[in-house]
């Protein structure tokens, strides 16, 4: 009763107070009070709140079985990014972590040496590396998925049809080693025909991811990883939209030649170290 500026963050509280699940109990708390402070702090309009509804209401429009504006924006606002850094504190020398992206799919098996690019034309690139844990020990059966943008800046769950292209998933041999081939990736734009795009231009801020792979690693006994990997001299390393850079992350791409297709080729070499699973925990990467 008489709902009020004053009275009105206890109100709600006071309308949990049956809540069983305490973990529930604490995050509706803590959302409320917060939320609560910023609409005392701010004090928008009632056009004002309604065009926040409306956003959101657009973004969930926006999400299909393809695409995660949700994803996007909590990545834009570095939520993402955030949550990433309290979920996996850096312990040791295991392989920093970084955003999944909301362009993961499901991938197939390929061989070792295989081309991921299947339906794009770009500069050929060699990866490869070894699978380690933090103690140097070779991790052999690590499944390595892969995936990555093309050289318009797509990626294939953008485009029309069902083509998987620039995504797989490969096997660590019992050297720990693995190789794949693909295409050069370049720096590329996130989705700006949504809400989430308006929302970067209204802050004068740019859509440019610098260019990377992602991998996400998983092996018995470890702990999942989902991480990239990125290339040095990128122009956007130090503005990324969605912050997701670290500089353990970053490597250098070097020119070679293929032996095997007789061709000239750029090799990136990116060594894995995961991080052994304390027992009794539950991976949970997707």
């Amino acid at each position: 009763m008489d709902f009020n500026e004053k009275n009105a963050t206890n109100a709600v509280l006071d309308s949990f107070s049956k809540i069983k699940d305490k973990r529930l109990k604490q995050i509706m708390n803590s959302i409320i009070t917060h939320l609560h402070e910023v609409v005392k702090e701010v004090e928008p309009t009632e056009d004002e709140w309604m065009k926040a509804i409306m956003f959101l209401t657009k973004t969930g429009q926006k999400c299909d079985d393809r695409r995660q504006e949700f994803i996007l924006l909590s990545d834009v606002l570095g939520v993402s990014m955030l949550l990433d850094a309290i979920n996996n504190r850096k312990t040791k020398d295991e392989t920093e972590t970084t955003v999944l992206g909301p362009f993961h799919a499901p991938s197939s098996t390929m061989s070792n040496g295989e081309n991921i690019a299947k339906n794009v034309v770009g500069d050929d690139c060699i990866v490869s590396g070894n699978v380690f844990d933090v103690n140097k020990n070779l991790i052999a059966g690590a499944s390595i998925e892969v995936w990555q943008s093309g050289p318009d800046g797509l990626y294939d769950v953008q485009k029309e049809g069902d083509v998987v292209d620039l995504r797989a998933t490969f096997i660590s041999l019992e050297d720990g080693s693995y190789l794949f081939r693909t295409v050069k990736p370049q720096f590329y734009p996130i989705p700006v025909d949504g809400p989430v795009g308006d929302l970067l231009n209204n802050l004068d801020r740019h859509p440019f991811r610098p260019a990377h792979i992602h991998f996400m690693v998983k092996a018995d006994g470890y702990k999942d990883l989902v991480t990239h990997v990125f290339i040095d001299g990128d122009k956007y390393l130090q503005s990324d939209t969605v912050f997701a850079v670290k500089k353990s992350l970053i490597r250098n791409l070097e020119k070679g030649f293929d032996s095997d297709e007789n061709k000239e080729c750029y090799y990136l070499n990116f060594d894995i170290v995961m991080e052994k699973k304390l027992k009794g925990t539950i991976n949970s990467s997707l």
